[in-house]
């Protein structure tokens, strides 16, 4: 399926696009959760059951898919995937379990998990991390372009410490990325021009299913990113043939402004949506990692 290039929805094409996320659960659309895993006897993910689990592990010389038997090594997925669930209750979650117990990863393992989400037939991607490391970047082109042209939708979180810091995937424009705003709905996302990263929603002080069945008061672009993969799986459930970047521009259109009373802790100004501030001490880049949460302000 070749992606469609519309820049301008016609305003019939926005409000079925409208209804569609109103109305839309999910239903028919895989969403993979490429994170830490996912603690599947969680009592706030009661009732679902993952459409596929795996890890992918490093094996000294070579990388292994192995089963991830309901296990998230750090709380990480656990959350994300309860987000996704609260907004898309009928999609199909899998998890691609990438991240290590501290949330780092390697290129290799995260492309392996992507390329296991893409081979089991996922049309939405949810990637709350970042790889920092420029001399990564063909290593994602390859993939966020075979979703592209596969009509697949990538989801991205962005840097926490300063979202003008490249990271990877989000820095791709047929990638949807996403920022922290301080809001307390879930299904209000808000936009910005004038920057790749371009979205932000729902991500400062949220309280969130953990692992070893716990729950975390959590800040980070991580949580915000997985509204919009839910409400993406709201999307398409209803207009099934919805490309990467067509949805994108109808996003544009049907978001809220973004306005400076939605600025999370790590915004420096007004100037940009959701911007966090540069942070002394800010951790070097990672081949792969997700997003910490802030230092306080």
């Amino acid at each position: 399926m070749e992606p469609s290039l519309t820049p301008d929805p016609s305003p019939f094409r926005l409000e079925e696009a409208r209804r569609a996320l109103a109305q839309g659960t999910g239903k028919g659309v895989r969403v993979a959760v490429i994170d830490s895993g996912v603690e599947i006897d969680h009592p706030a993910l009661a009732g679902l059951t993952l459409l596929h689990d795996l890890q992918v592990v490093d094996a000294g010389v070579q990388i292994e898919v192995k089963p991830g038997d309901g296990v998230d090594v750090f709380g990480h997925g656990t959350a994300v995937t309860s987000i996704i669930k609260r907004i898309a209750p009928d999609a199909e979650i899998g998890s691609f379990r990438v991240l290590g117990a501290n949330l780092g990863s390697r290129t290799v393992i995260i492309r392996e998990g992507v390329r296991q989400a893409i081979d089991h037939g996922y049309r939405v991607l949810n990637c709350s991390f970042g790889c920092g490391l420029a001399e990564h970047i063909f290593q994602y082109k390859e993939w966020i372009d075979e979703a592209y042209l596969k009509g697949i939708h990538i989801i991205s979180a962005c840097n926490n410490y300063d979202f003008t810091t490249p990271e990877w995937p989000g820095y791709f424009p047929s990638v949807v990325t996403v920022n922290m705003a301080r809001f307390d709905e879930d299904h209000t996302f808000f936009y910005k021009p004038g920057h790749l990263v371009e979205f932000a929603a729902r991500g400062v002080d949220v309280t969130l299913p953990w692992n070893n069945h716990s729950s975390k008061e959590v800040t980070g672009s991580s949580f915000a990113a997985p509204i919009m993969s839910g409400l993406v799986a709201r999307l398409i459930s209803e207009m099934p043939n919805l490309a990467p970047l067509e949805a994108k521009s109808i996003l544009h259109r049907l978001a809220i402004p973004w306005r400076a009373d939605v600025m999370a802790p790590n915004v420096v100004s007004g100037a940009a949506p959701a911007a966090p501030g540069a942070k002394a001490g800010k951790p070097p880049p990672q081949a792969a990692r997700a997003g910490k949460p802030p230092p306080p302000s």
